[in-house]
């Protein structure tokens, strides 16, 4: 049951049902999602967010592959998950990720683990433009 059945980088709007597509399985009792979205604001913006654009390193895919395999190397999960890059608008989807496991604990624990991991080491940066113009280039992550 376990593995990374789908790991992406993409400029194509992310589909969730494709992620949950990807991880379905008789065996999983649970599954978790986490869909990070662009939201209208940023506690350190003046106006507010219109967009984002992500841009990412050539070794970005194989690092969220790594993320992936890494936050279930000790459990029985599956995992699907994708970042965009591009512009992005507010409400669009700029992760997903979706995990499917025998038990929920296990499915919420490697849905986290990804996301906490994504923040913090996928080579993707993120340029966020306000209402006013103001623009503003923010870390790795998402």
């Amino acid at each position: 049951m376990t593995g990374v059945r789908h790991a992406a980088i993409s400029a194509e709007p992310l589909d969730l049902d494709a992620h949950l597509t990807a991880i379905d399985d008789a065996a999983a009792g649970a599954v978790t999602t986490f869909v990070g979205r662009v939201r209208d604001h940023d506690p350190d913006a003046a106006t507010a967010v219109v967009a984002l654009e992500y841009s990412a390193h050539p070794d970005a895919e194989a690092v969220l592959r790594r993320i992936a395999e890494t936050a279930i190397a000790r459990s029985a999960a599956i995992v699907a998950v994708s970042h965009r890059v591009g512009r992005l608008t507010v409400g669009d989807a700029a992760v997903v990720i979706a995990v499917a496991s025998p038990h929920r604990a296990e499915a919420f624990d490697v849905c986290r683990a990804i996301i906490e991991a994504i923040k913090t080491d996928l080579p993707v940066w993120k340029r966020q433009i306000e209402a006013d113009g103001t623009t503003t280039w923010l870390g790795l992550g998402g």
